[in-house]
């Protein structure tokens, strides 16, 4: 295959990414980085005297681009757009498409390497209160506890049904058909997360586009605070056609359609930057993204507990015999613990 042949490079290969089944995000962070290289590419601080594909460009260029990142990037996210950029050159030459990998030798040359675990920004309980009491939008308030609650992921908390969700209340029970699952009878104000759905599935009658990456399904309590705030959220939610009667749904232009992982990101990003804590092309040691309420979780209530297990089992990313060890005890020793020491947020 010739380099020619192919009008638009990266989207090919952002395509192939998806056939590869890819998350939607991840495909995002590389196109987002791919297109800001061709943009380099046909700009004036390109060291070359016209404009060039990424087919064109030489190690040199591709060094020039890495050193006009280092102005404004972290040393960690600079290594990850070199490795972003690297990726595209190795697959585009392995699908003969292109003749050479500049960014080889740029890659083995660079000093910067990517942080495996990042110093997050880190931000207090009484900061994280006044940024909780400033969302007055139900679904964007609703969202925002439930991940600071429970710690789970953005795709999982997508996931949720009506029948994930056990609420001790006889007015929504008139409303909703809450808690039907089996694996949620006789149990309390509870939160059931599934660790069986894959992007693509029918689960409960529906095709999901978001997957459940943890390692077992877990049951969360739901506190007080949760349980208002979901109160609130209830009373408000629209309609909608999907048989599988998902939790979150969104109110704004896909009205009444499950809300989705890009969603979830817009809402976090919105509030965010009204508290400065988002600028465009931060990465994660100083924005506050979806994935940072997980971090907020497991750091605040592995404090509070003393406890790394049950944090690990609420997370959903611990081995069988330890989520054994909590499933046999759950009423005695992860509700009652959790419920001790969870943080107040509102």
């Amino acid at each position: 295959m010739a380099a020619e042949a192919i009008d638009d490079a990266v989207g090919y290969f952002i395509e192939d990414l998806e056939y590869h089944g890819r998350s939607e995000r991840t495909r995002e962070a590389y196109e987002r980085v791919l297109r800001r290289f061709e943009g380099f590419l046909a700009g004036p601080r390109c060291p070359n005297e016209r404009s060039l594909a990424p087919a064109e460009a030489g190690q040199r260029e591709c060094m020039a681009w890495v050193h006009s990142l280092r102005e404004s990037h972290s040393q960690s996210t600079v290594a990850t757009y070199a490795s972003y950029l690297h990726r595209f050159y190795a697959y585009m030459m392995q699908v003969e498409a292109f003749d050479s990998n500049p960014m080889a030798l740029v890659v083995e040359e660079m000093d910067e390497t990517i942080e495996k675990d990042p110093q997050r920004r880190e931000i207090s309980l009484s900061a994280m209160r006044e940024f909780v009491a400033g969302i007055s939008h139900p679904l964007d308030r609703a969202v925002i506890v439930v991940l600071l609650k429970t710690g789970m992921r953005v795709g999982e908390l997508c996931n949720l049904d009506l029948r994930d969700l056990v609420l001790d209340d006889a007015d929504l029970d008139e409303t909703y058909s809450l808690g039907t699952r089996g694996q949620l009878n006789d149990r309390a104000e509870s939160l059931y997360v599934a660790n069986d759905v894959g992007r693509g599935d029918v689960i409960n009658g529906e095709q999901r586009h978001a997957s459940n990456k943890r390692r077992r399904a877990t049951i969360v309590p739901v506190d007080a605070e949760l349980r208002r705030t979901l109160r609130h959220w209830l009373a408000v939610r629209p309609n909608t056609i999907s048989a599988a009667e998902p939790l979150f749904l969104s109110t704004r232009d896909d009205w009444g359609e499950r809300l989705t992982p890009p969603m979830v990101r817009s809402i976090v990003t919105k509030h965010a930057r009204s508290m400065g804590w988002y600028q465009s092309g931060g990465d994660a040691t100083e924005n506050v993204t979806p994935h940072y309420f997980r971090h907020f979780f497991t750091t605040h209530l592995r404090d509070r507990t003393g406890d790394r297990g049950i944090v690990k089992y609420l997370r959903g990313d611990v081995a069988d015999d330890i989520i054994d060890t909590y499933t046999h005890n759950w009423g005695d020793r992860v509700r009652e613990l959790y419920l001790d020491k969870i943080y107040d947020i509102l």
